[in-house]
């Protein structure tokens, strides 16, 4: 398994910026001559983190390199600050709205064997990044096929939520920010008007997660009804016990790579995990 620290001056943001990459490229063969993977266009899942975190923080959390090598899955890890993956209102050079829906799937293709079809590739994240990953998806529908929710900070532009983190500098006043661009319910509601005028367009399939003890579930279930009711693709899972934590992260990121995505039968071969180059 490859695991690559990238650095690179960000067009979106004006600043070198630090992004890991898992690339399962590196699996040889029984004789340790070849490697297996030769020439293969990964499927790729741009992963998302959440508040106050960064892109080592889904290395750290959870088990997503073992089981994006077991797969034969790229995951793509860039820092978000605490900007809610969107065009900052107030704050310049932070476009991280096109850093994540443009900018970062063109220089990642561009520098690794990724896979540039859209069926192909996924965008994903927890709790601030799962609102960035709906909001990826809406906003880009001909990159994102599919979008990964879990614990989604998706309250964040309703009425009276708590100010966490200067949230005005990122969306200005929320009042006004919503059914606007930065807004995925609104994005949402014009793909799903344009899919009514032409059955040929594609809105992304969503899966939302939460835990039964986070409090975010009542605005996480309204966003499975509302994606529902407007023609999307949603599988919803309400996960008893859990609160907004890793463990359920890591739970949930599991059962997304081995159930959810549309992954190809992975390769089985000599890996840092499997000298003998066995499933385990």
């Amino acid at each position: 398994m490859a695991l690559i620290q990238l650095n690179y001056v960000s067009s979106a943001l004006f600043r070198t910026v630090t992004v890991n990459v898992v690339l399962p490229c590196d699996k040889l063969d029984a004789d340790r001559k070849h490697y297996l993977n030769r020439g293969k266009k990964f499927k790729t899942l741009y992963l998302l983190h959440g508040l106050i975190g960064n892109y080592t923080d889904w290395i750290s959390g959870t088990r997503v390199q073992r089981l994006a090598e077991k797969n034969d899955l790229a995951v793509v890890m860039p820092s978000g600050d605490n900007s809610f993956y969107v065009n900052s209102y107030a704050i310049p050079n932070n476009d991280y709205g096109r850093f994540i829906g443009e900018e970062l799937v063109e220089v990642t293709r561009a520098m690794f064997p990724l896979s540039d079809k859209r069926e192909d590739t996924f965008v994903g994240g927890l709790s601030m990044g799962g609102f960035g990953a709906l909001r990826a998806a809406m906003a880009y529908p001909e990159t994102f096929s599919k979008a990964v929710v879990l614990s989604g900070a998706l309250h964040i532009l309703d009425e009276n939520c708590d100010n966490l983190a200067d949230e005005q500098l990122v969306f200005g006043d929320t009042a006004l920010a919503r059914g606007t661009e930065k807004d995925p319910e609104a994005l949402f509601a014009k793909l799903a008007a344009e899919k009514k005028r032409d059955p040929a367009k594609q809105i992304p399939d969503v899966y939302i997660s939460c835990g039964t003890q986070d409090s975010l579930m009542g605005v996480n279930k309204r966003y499975r009804d509302l994606l529902s009711a407007g023609g999307a693709d949603v599988t919803f899972r309400e996960v008893p016990g859990y609160g907004h934590e890793w463990d359920l992260w890591d739970r949930e990121i599991e059962y997304v790579i081995k159930n959810w995505l549309p992954l190809d039968e992975s390769v089985t071969g000599i890996t840092s995990g499997s000298v003998r180059g066995e499933e385990k």
